[in-house]
């Protein structure tokens, strides 16, 4: 007969099954998933595992290197860039309802366009020299790089750029932290910015998504309540 230590062993190498909610069947795609209404839940079984792994463990990500090359390690995100119609609009939005610097301005005359970075750095400690200070820009993490090409702002037959979020879909958005969302989005409302999501609307409640002049989404949340807004999430 089996001791009860290997009866325990070979138990734990297999899943339960236990009696659970299941999610009803997915929403349609064309719906981001943070605008739909949650439908009634609906019973059913689902295998539940004994063990619990990591969902960032490369074995539950197939493609991921679980160590980075070491070529690699001085690697860092540094900006992200969008196309603008009227600089004057997004630098407006970007610094005074979003709270970031002008960090460094580029222009090029013979190719007729500008770059604007942007960030949440303090501007007066970036070098006087003007070469020192694009060295510097570069340097700084999680920028935005706005693109201006000359004429945009006021070229009657310009329609503005593709922001992602409509067919077809590609990308998607930036994110800003703020102290608190609620707070900020009322803010935001005085400021006469335009919502896609407030707050407390659709499933997930607590973060709110705003636009900025060109149609781009920004997603607004808060590190006092965005891990108990993702909780549900396996």
């Amino acid at each position: 007969m089996a001791s009860s230590a290997s009866i325990t062993t070979a138990l734990s190498r297999f899943s339960l099954i236990r009696f659970s909610l299941k999610p009803s069947p997915s929403f349609p795609h064309t719906t981001p998933f943070f605008l739909t209404k949650p439908k009634a839940p609906k019973y059913g079984f689902r295998l539940l595992s004994m063990a619990s792994e990591p969902n960032e463990l490369p074995a539950n990500n197939p493609g991921l290197h679980a160590t980075p090359d070491e070529a690699t390690k001085s690697y860092f995100m540094q900006q992200t860039m969008f196309r603008i119609k009227d600089p004057k609009s997004s630098l407006d939005f970007y610094s005074r309802v979003l709270g970031m610097s002008l960090l460094k301005r580029l222009d090029f005359p013979e190719m007729k366009f500008s770059l604007y970075f942007l960030g949440y750095e303090d501007p007066a400690s970036a070098p006087t020299n003007p070469t020192d200070r694009t060295v510097w820009t570069f340097g700084q993490k999680a920028t935005i790089e706005l693109t201006h090409n000359w004429g945009t702002e006021s070229d009657p037959e310009f329609k503005g750029y593709h922001n992602g979020n409509s067919e077809p879909r590609g990308f998607g958005h930036i994110g800003v932290t703020v102290d608190d969302t609620y707070k900020a989005c009322e803010r935001f409302e005085r400021l006469g910015v335009e919502f896609v999501k407030k707050p407390d609307d659709g499933k997930m409640k607590g973060i709110a998504f705003i636009k900025d002049p060109d149609g781009y989404w920004v997603e607004i949340f808060d590190l006092k309540t965005i891990g108990s807004i993702t909780g549900g999430a396996s």
